[in-house]
């Protein structure tokens, strides 16, 4: 079942480059939501908020009831604009949902029972291939996270997207590109090159001189 949060924005009505900048200063984020036939509706929301959303997980994938004013907006995060230089905040985007909308959403995937591994308890690496998956779900029905089993999976074998059990009505959105998830590769070992020390043979003696006759 798809997370759902509030999140109280500011209508904003002066949508240029000066009236971003100025909402900046003051701590906010310029905002729209987009989508559903219907007109986009701008916005700013409090950039601590947004940074909070970030460090979670499933922001992306989380249905936000977002109250502008006396409207009430449901929307998918879709897109944060970073700054390049200091990395924060500059312009967040949402796609506007409705009960029976369908979206496609990149799902977190994460592991367990790598201890129950046979491949990993032998010294191989989890080699993690796709770390979120493309899937196209209701909106209502969206998956904080796939869960991949490592039970048994020895070095050398992978798990690929038709072992996941997924729910119904929920399938992957590039059914055409590599589907595998992870694979259990062999250690790497460097062995260290050990270089033959010079052997020290025997200088070679130059044949002594014999003693001259003078002829008288």
């Amino acid at each position: 079942m798809t997370t759902t949060a509030t999140m109280r924005v500011q209508s904003r009505e002066n949508i240029g480059r000066g009236g971003s900048q100025a909402l900046r200063r003051q701590g906010l984020v310029p905002g729209v939501i987009y989508g559903a036939g219907k007109d986009n509706v701008n916005f700013a929301i409090d950039e601590r908020d947004v940074v909070k959303g970030l460090n979670d997980a499933g922001f992306f994938t989380h249905i936000f009831d977002l109250k502008i004013g006396n409207v009430s907006e449901r929307g998918l995060a879709r897109e944060v604009q970073l700054h390049p230089v200091t990395d924060r905040p500059i312009h967040i985007d949402f796609l506007r949902v409705g009960k029976d909308s369908k979206v496609n959403v990149a799902v977190p995937v994460t592991f367990i029972n790598e201890d129950k591994s046979p491949g990993l308890k032998r010294g191989g690496v989890l080699n993690i291939v796709l770390h979120n998956l493309e899937l196209v779900c209701p909106a209502d029905h969206i998956p904080d996270h796939l869960t991949v089993d490592l039970t048994g999976v020895e070095i050398g074998h992978g798990i690929h997207v038709e072992s996941l059990n997924l729910p119904a009505g929920i399938s992957v959105a590039h059914k055409d590109r590599d589907n595998t998830i992870a694979t259990i590769v062999a250690p790497t070992i460097q062995k260290a090159e050990t270089e033959a020390a010079p052997v020290e043979g025997a200088a070679t003696a130059a044949p002594a001189e014999g003693d001259k006759s003078k002829s008288e």
